[in-house]
């Protein structure tokens, strides 16, 4: 087995997508290789009938039941290799779903295409990432070519292709503006944790949100809210809102934060086990739909969001770009 490898398939018909994904499977089948396969269910029938009974020996996965938000998406990748990849390559055509998303979780699905590379860096497994240009906005089809370090369908070596790091500077810098400072802010230091949860959770009653997603949405700013008095300064404040998409939780506090304690993308990837640092951020980013950072010494401001309709899957429509 070779290193990390991580393609982006472009494909402008059904015929170049089966043209190289077919292969893709039949190669990594006769190598032995476990194969999965998680695309959009008009795709998921397009290549079981074009590799026949191979199907048989592929794992298929609707697209929709596994890409809700990046974080988790990333948390399922890593749990599955965990589980089947000790001792084999894993094979993954992984297909994001771009349709329905708002501008800033368009976004944050570029910056996790782009921390794959990060993610699995260490790894011999193997992603292919399908992008269907027929029906995806010109700005995620051009981003392809800057998270993906190589490019099927397109053999000279990509010249865009961007280090992580820098791509995620660049999602920060376009990311959502911090909520208006407000004066029925909730304060919150050390002990007063209990009144957060008591307002988080009359907040999340009164917009009508599910039990499941209160649970998550009290868990996540907790944790978030733990942190700020452990190592921002010990208080700070929390700021609610919501629009037409989400319910969103700010959470700011006073400083002291030491930035070379930070691990690099704090949150975005799993902890190593036993890891002292990395533990609350990548558990809040779990339970969150979506988070924005800013983490600085002279005050660090954390804001989660909780998408409103449904369970969270992406409804159907176009991408907004």
């Amino acid at each position: 087995m070779t290193g990390f490898v991580h393609q982006a398939l472009r494909y402008d018909s059904d015929g170049q997508f089966l043209d190289t994904t077919a292969g893709y499977v039949r190669d990594g089948l006769d190598a032995g290789d476990r194969v999965l396969v998680v695309v959009s269910a008009r795709n998921i029938t397009l290549l079981s009938e074009a590799l026949g009974s191979r199907s048989r020996a592929v794992e298929f996965v609707d697209a929709r039941d596994w890409y809700d938000y990046p974080s988790r998406t990333l948390g399922r990748y890593h749990a599955y290799c965990d589980r089947h990849g000790a001792d084999r390559r894993i094979r993954v055509i992984g297909e994001p779903v771009w349709q329905g998303r708002t501008d800033f979780e368009t976004l944050e699905w570029m910056r996790y295409e782009s921390l794959v590379n990060v993610a699995f860096a260490d790894s011999a497994h193997w992603i292919l990432c399908p992008y269907d240009t027929r029906a995806l906005p010109e700005t995620v089809v051009r981003s392809a070519a800057r998270t993906h370090p190589e490019l099927a369908r397109e053999p000279c070596a990509t010249v865009d292709y961007a280090d992580p790091a820098d791509f995620s500077a660049e999602c920060d810098e376009h990311g959502p503006s911090r909520l208006p400072a407000v004066r029925d802010g909730i304060r919150f230091a050390h002990g007063r944790s209990a009144a957060v949860r008591s307002a988080l959770v009359a907040y999340a009653r009164r917009l009508g949100l599910p039990e499941q997603r209160t649970y998550d949405l009290v868990a996540a700013v907790h944790e978030t809210v733990v942190n700020a008095v452990r190592h921002g300064g010990g208080q700070g404040v929390v700021r609610l809102h919501s629009d037409r998409d989400h319910v969103i939780c700010e959470v700011s506090d006073g400083g002291a934060h030491s930035s070379a304690a930070l691990p690099p993308f704090p949150g975005h990837l799993p902890p190593e086990q036993g890891a002292a640092n990395g533990q609350g951020l990548w558990l809040v980013r779990q339970l969150s739909d979506l988070v924005a950072d800013d983490l600085d010494p002279t005050g660090s401001v954390v804001r989660l969001y909780f998408r409103r309709r449904g369970s969270g899957r992406p409804a159907a429509g176009s991408v907004n770009s």
